[in-house]
């Protein structure tokens, strides 16, 4: 695989990940009762990957806005750890605010694949280039 190809792969990719972190924010927000704004986090981050991805659309500005979209994802995984750390509290019904635990975790897991490919993509794109 050459490695636009690779870079083209990863686009689709965000645009994914962008699609399934807006439905996580707008599910969480009306789960919890459309009373936390915060609860639309998620819906940001994903929004910033789709605008990442339309971006990337140009071949000039792809391997730019696929790195800006791997910043995005590395921000809110460090955002959303220590809540998706409180996963336990969730199973033992003592948390405070389950939905919003269950939305970071959402969140985290959602990023962490996602990077994890980005990384992969990027090295594959390298070794092509190389």
């Amino acid at each position: 695989m050459e490695a636009g190809q690779a870079l083209t792969n990863v686009t689709r990719l965000t645009f994914i990940a962008g699609g399934v972190l807006v439905a996580v924010g707008v599910i969480a927000y009306i789960a919890s009762g459309a009373v936390s704004l915060t609860a639309l986090i998620p819906s940001g981050l994903g929004v910033l990957l789709l605008v990442a991805a339309a971006i990337a659309r140009n071949p000039k500005l792809r391997r730019h806005s696929m790195h800006v979209a791997m910043l995005v994802a590395l921000v809110g995984i460090i955002a959303t750890l220590t809540n998706t750390l409180r996963l336990g509290e969730v199973f033992a019904g003592t948390a405070e605010r389950p939905w919003a635990v269950i939305a970071s975790a959402l969140t985290c897991v959602t990023l962490l694949v996602y990077l994890g490919f980005g990384i992969a993509s990027f090295v594959q794109a390298r070794r092509s280039r190389a």
